[in-house]
């Protein structure tokens, strides 16, 4: 379960907040002014987060490589129309 809280709420719960999210393994959003500002989540889904991060990162970073040579707009122009293909597909599917 995910909740939503105030920072000034969440400051006056903390205990309470962190054994929602210790043995409930439920998920803290803190507003400030409204807006989220930060997650409290448990220390295992953290970890999957951090790795599935360094993931993407090694992923991201093997694309970049590959299209190193590659002018932005050809490779904007590449992405649009690959877009452009999966969207006419899922529309005629």
């Amino acid at each position: 379960m995910i909740t939503e809280t105030s920072a000034v709420t969440f400051r006056q719960n903390l205990g309470e907040m962190l054994n929602q999210v210790q043995y409930r393994r439920d998920c803290v959003v803190i507003n400030k002014d409204g807006k989220p500002v930060a997650a409290l989540v448990d220390a295992r889904l953290f970890a999957r987060i951090r790795r599935m991060q360094a993931h993407f990162d090694a992923l991201s970073a093997r694309i970049e490589a590959g299209f190193a040579g590659t002018p932005e707009a050809d490779g904007m122009a590449e992405i649009d129309a690959a877009v452009a293909e999966i969207r006419a597909g899922k529309k005629a599917g």
